[in-house]
């Protein structure tokens, strides 16, 4: 989600990552214990999911839904995707955030950031984490990070974002597929016009905030354990969804949920002290509400629209397509 070259402050990169991590949180969970473990990730050109079609009298807004990770040595390409947002009037991007403070005052805040990553007073991770979670947090840091014994400064959260990246490319997945980009160059090749949906927050002390930072504890310990027990038992269902992903296959990735992680992680950033503080909460709210006004001007000005929304805002109950619903738009999903 984030495009500059230096971020303004560590923290928006974690909560990208958690924001990027999310899965599909569903009302009923669909079991099904006799079905194999996906050990197979597909290859080569995947078109993705079909499109949902969102209508107001004759215009026209269709949804693709991304999500991440997916299979590494997957190429994404859909001509029906390409050819839509030729004839398209717009495009809207998929919801984001970022704090910001400009490039000239980012390089003051460069050497304040050093040790950004560590816990406050010098603490490890086990004096943080109960003595069971440490144990399994070991064991995977030994199979995923070389034993490292450096992270043990790391904060949760931290530690967990390093941990989940690498046991997701040990297990041939990838979050950087970069659809949201290949789309939008689609886009400016054939002249339409790119809206985005990111929400800026700038900071207007940004050394003062990275040094309160230094200082601030994070409740980070859920995420976590979150993260660790995901990393052991959700491996195999991380390959299903991404799979069923590039195969289109929809009700495969309704049923493989595992939400907990991802809220636990995002609520670590959106509820701590700091951003409160400075009135960054609610990132998830703020999201929702310019990507919803960008579909309702598109809807309202457009013959044809297209947009970008991750797949957990399209699938789940009170997802940003139920709320276009119960405001009088029809919305078809894909066949």
């Amino acid at each position: 989600m984030f495009r500059r070259l230096i971020p303004a402050l560590y923290l928006s990169l974690i909560a990208t990552q958690a924001l990027a991590q999310s899965d599909i949180p569903v009302e009923t969970p669909v079991e099904n214990p006799e079905a194999a473990p996906e050990q197979i990730l597909v290859v080569g050109q995947r078109p993705g999911p079909g499109l949902w079609k969102v209508t107001k009298d004759d215009h026209v807004l269709w949804v693709f839904g991304t999500y991440a990770p997916l299979p590494k040595n997957m190429e994404w390409r859909s001509q029906k995707v390409e050819s839509i947002v030729a004839k398209s009037q717009e495009v809207i991007t998929e919801p984001s955030a970022q704090l910001g403070m400009g490039w000239f005052r980012s390089l003051t805040v460069l050497p304040f950031m050093i040790g950004v990553e560590n816990n406050p007073d010098g603490k490890v991770l086990s004096d943080l984490l109960p003595p069971g979670t440490h144990a399994r947090w070991l064991a995977l840091r030994k199979r995923y990070l070389k034993d490292d014994d450096d992270f043990e400064r790391k904060r949760p959260l931290f530690a967990a974002g390093t941990l989940t990246d690498k046991a997701m490319a040990a297990a041939g997945l990838s979050k950087r597929l970069h659809l949201d980009e290949k789309i939008t160059e689609i886009a400016r090749q054939n002249k339409v016009k790119v809206t985005s949906t990111k929400v800026d927050m700038e900071l207007d002390s940004p050394i003062k905030t990275v040094r309160e930072f230094k200082k601030t504890p994070l409740e980070d310990v859920a995420c976590f354990t979150k993260t660790i027990e995901r990393l052991e038992t959700d491996l195999d269902a991380l390959r299903a969804r991404a799979n069923a992903w590039a195969k289109g296959d929809i009700e495969g990735i309704r049923a493989l949920d595992f939400s907990e992680q991802e809220s636990a992680c995002l609520n670590a950033i959106q509820n701590s002290k700091i951003m409160q503080e400075r009135g960054f909460g609610g990132i998830d709210t703020k999201m929702r509400a310019a990507w919803i006004g960008a579909a309702e001007k598109a809807l309202a000005s457009n013959k044809t629209t297209f947009a970008l929304l991750h797949l957990k805002h399209i699938l789940a109950k009170d997802g940003y397509l139920a709320e276009l619903q119960a405001k009088g738009y029809s919305v078809e999903q894909p066949e």
